[in-house]
């Protein structure tokens, strides 16, 4: 699940919304594929806008 509060992200929202995407989609090699685990999500000024998280 990835839970993205565009409200909150610097700049144009859609922009945003594909740079966290692919910056998730290239980082998934650095995390364990298991239910649980979680990190945040960040827009281009590197502020937290959400957060993903393996669930079932």
């Amino acid at each position: 699940m990835m839970d993205i509060d565009l409200d909150l992200v610097a700049g144009d929202a859609t922009e945003e919304l594909g740079r966290a995407l692919r910056y998730w989609a290239g980082n998934l090699k650095h995390y364990e594929l298991a239910e649980g685990t979680t990190e945040a999500v960040m827009d281009s000024a590197y502020t937290a806008v959400g957060t993903w998280e393996i669930t079932r």
